[in-house]
């Protein structure tokens, strides 16, 4: 096709914008919609291609200057060059898509993206591979890794850990974690530990297959959200953004919507940020959890929250279920980014509780997920997007499905 001018109309699940040319949609890395562009086809696949992107002619009102030197090269984040009102915008309506595409609903209740917190400055996690020395992310849709000199989504107390960090060869990964409540942060380092890692002001350990052993300090933070205080272990997994993890605690409460008696089940329960909250309510809780350090995390943060009638199940979700004897009223999942599935829904629904509350990290597995729920009696009454990740393409949605 040679070089080709183009003016794409929506941003799409992954980050791309999307143009269409002679009816056939083509993605685009590095223009925001509206704008005028030339560039030149890279791939195509017959229904769909992608255009590498040679300029911009036309400049939309909403882009502006990336903030990290690195944005040009490092896959961490896509959307520098948009402006944050913009991108917000875009979640909602990738989210709506989505829904309507792979969802078959006609209509999708999606309400507007609600916004967390900075929209830099907001990670209280963060893993990098090392790479001369120095920590790395993926290039932007490639195997090659970028190490990097700054990093702006950090948590301003693990951006004066990136500092210190000096020179990290023979390292093989490390991975930053600090709780904004108490302002501590743990090192957890895969392969040689550098001689200077003494001096970092934080607790260190060192990562051997499936076991942390500590080199200094304790490898456990502490963390409140919602007024309830959470142990976290080691790489044992808590929402990246602890604004943002605040935000999903009352949306999901919102919900659940639970009432005095009901029991919930907490499918995918992790450390028990929704049953150790959406449990203070006098709810009976049943969670499920297959990791064991996570698992132990969970009991802690139950027992400290004072939830008095729980049970923890530690297995899968679909084996959990069957030997779960009892009724529940309202469900809660926040399964991994492949979403549920079939066997994950038929799990959660067995009890046919009035309620199913969706913590969703992939809008599209999320779309799927509702056409299925559907089959089996479930209406979709709302999703909300919480951008728990700005500047990229992520996107977290709290979805209410009701029994019909």
């Amino acid at each position: 096709m040679g070089e080709l001018e183009f003016r794409p109309t929506d941003m799409a699940h992954g980050g791309s914008a999307i143009t269409r040319i002679e009816g056939k949609a083509f993605f685009v890395d590095g223009v925001l919609p509206g704008e005028l562009a030339t560039g030149t086809v890279q791939v195509d696949k017959g229904s769909w291609g992608k255009i590498s992107l040679d300029s911009v002619i036309e400049p939309s009102p909403d882009r502006v200057d990336p903030k990290c030197r690195h944005f040009d090269t490092c896959g961490g984040c896509q959307w520098q060059h948009g402006d944050y009102s913009a991108q917000l915008e875009w979640k909602r309506s990738i989210v709506a898509g989505q829904l309507a595409h792979l969802g078959r609903h006609p209509d999708p209740p999606v309400r507007n993206t609600v916004a967390v917190g900075p929209a830099f400055g907001y990670r209280n996690r963060m893993d990098y591979r090392v790479v001369s020395g120095r920590p790395a992310l993926h290039e932007r849709r490639s195997n090659r890794l970028v190490p990097l000199t700054e990093c702006e989504i950090l948590h301003p107390n693990l951006a004066e850990l990136f500092v210190d960090l000096g020179d990290l060869s023979g390292v093989d990964t490390i991975t930053m974690r600090t709780s904004t409540t108490t302002g501590d942060v743990l090192a957890l380092l895969a392969g040689r530990v550098p001689d200077q890692a003494m001096a970092w002001g934080c607790a260190v350990a060192r990562v051997d297959g499936n076991r942390i052993v500590p080199v200094h300090g304790e490898p456990i933070l502490e963390e409140t959200v919602a007024g309830a205080t959470f142990r976290i272990t080691g790489k044992t997994f808590f929402q990246n953004n602890t604004d943002g993890a605040a935000a999903l605690v009352q949306l999901v409460a919102e919900a659940a919507a639970v009432e005095q008696g009901d029991t919930v089940l907490d499918a995918y329960a992790g450390g028990g940020l929704f049953a150790v909250t959406v449990g203070r309510s006098g709810a009976r809780v049943l969670a499920i959890e297959l990791d064991k350090t996570s698992s132990e995390d969970l009991q802690s943060n139950l027992n400290r929250a004072g939830v008095d009638e729980y049970r923890i199940l530690r297995s899968s979700t679909e084996d959990a279920i069957e030997r779960i004897d009892e009724y529940w009223d309202v469900a809660i999942a926040d399964p991994p980014r492949k979403g549920l599935g079939s066997d994950g829904i038929d799990a959660v629904t067995a009890a046919e509780p009035r309620t199913l509350v969706y913590v969703s990290c992939d809008p599209a597995s999320l779309a799927r997920d509702t056409a299925l729920l559907a089959d089996v009696g479930y209406e979709l009454e709302w999703v909300t997007p919480v951008d728990m990740f700005p500047q990229t393409f992520h996107i977290e949605c709290v979805a209410r499905f009701s029994l019909s």
